[in-house]
């Protein structure tokens, strides 16, 4: 009896704490996200030019607007996360992916001091257990960083 209990508690309680987590790291700057954790423009426009089997999940975690004007080709739409909508939408998007998935995380909205969106985005997927996770480091914003540099984009979506 005391193990269901425990059993039942535990599955009730873990996804609050994660929510919790999540939701407190919308607070959180850009700067709290680990150096090693950063990727550099050029290193992923190299990256995506060499062919390899196993691609990493690109998922861009800012305006739509942005997103629709311009984005990293493969890249996925995943919803501003400095909303509580656009967690649940990271959140549902890699529910089902293995913890040691490759994912990069991306926003660009604005500088990277002041993003909104790219330190919630990387706190839930850490407190969720993904393990093989980059942010890429766009210091002015995407425009700059990215387009303006001549790496690829594609439109629409």
């Amino acid at each position: 009896m005391k193990s269901y209990f425990t059993r039942f508690f535990l599955a009730a309680l873990l996804p609050l704490l994660a929510f919790t987590t999540a939701a407190n790291a919308q607070n959180a700057p850009a700067s709290s996200i680990p150096t090693a954790a950063l990727l550099q423009p050029a290193e992923l426009a190299a990256a995506l030019k060499t062919p390899t089997p196993h691609k990493p999940l690109i998922l861009q975690v800012g305006s739509h607007v942005l997103f629709a004007e311009a984005h990293i080709p493969g890249s996925e739409y995943a919803g501003p996360t400095g909303q509580s909508s656009g967690l649940q939408t990271l959140r549902d998007r890699v529910a089902h992916l293995p913890k040691d998935s490759a994912i990069i995380l991306y926003c660009g909205c604005c500088p990277w001091s002041r993003c909104p969106n790219i330190a919630p985005a990387y706190s839930l997927l850490r407190s969720l257990g993904y393990t093989h996770l980059q942010v890429l480091y766009l210091a002015e914003d995407f425009g700059t960083n990215w387009v303006d540099k001549g790496y690829p984009t594609t439109k629409g979506r």
